[in-house]
């Protein structure tokens, strides 16, 4: 395991919260609504407040933005936008415990709002990957048709491809170029 537990799961759930907006125009906005929302949350065991209101939908889509700068900045940015989060929040990280996690960092309260919470933790997630000189981890789908951010976690950091199929299609359209020049 590359990072601890807690900040392997606050990546991949950035990423995919990042991966909900439309960024090209054959995209679909896979966070529409409140009930989106609310299965998102669902799906990645977010705990603490949800409100499921418009307001707090609409939060969440002007978060996503700013946590996509993260996949593409240099280290002196990401640092800059890391702590901008954190300071927004007026972070405080604690040790928790809870479900069937073991310890681990929240730096919100249970309370604070769900975007501000996402924030947090994918900021606190960032901060294991800033110290540990891995930015080049998180990169944007290699596909030419795919705009979605790439959480490498692999031993080798050979991950290229988002989770979506774009490395099935690109491995499919590459066999198929292959044997198009083949006699």
């Amino acid at each position: 395991m590359l990072f601890a537990h807690d900040t392997e799961v606050a990546l991949r759930g950035a990423a995919a919260l990042v991966n909900t907006a439309a960024t090209l125009a054959t995209d679909t906005e896979d966070l529409a609504s409140v009930t989106d929302l609310d299965a998102f949350v669902r799906d990645w065991e977010w705990t603490g407040s949800h409100t499921g209101e418009e307001s707090e939908l609409a939060a969440v889509h002007a978060l996503r933005p700013r946590l996509r700068r993260l996949w593409t900045a240099d280290t002196d940015e990401a640092v800059a936008l890391v702590n901008e989060l954190l300071a927004e929040a007026g972070a405080l990280p604690q040790l928790v415990r809870h479900g069937g996690w073991s310890w681990h960092l929240h730096a919100t309260p249970p309370e604070a709002p769900l975007p501000t919470r996402m924030a947090v933790e994918a900021a606190m997630a960032m901060v294991d990957v800033i110290r540990a000189d891995e930015l080049g981890r998180l990169r944007v789908c290699a596909a030419d048709d795919c705009e979605d951010v790439v959480v490498d976690l692999s031993k080798n950091r050979s991950k290229r491809f988002c989770d979506g199929g774009c490395g099935n299609r690109a491995n499919v359209a590459a066999y198929r170029a292959r044997k198009a020049t083949t006699p």
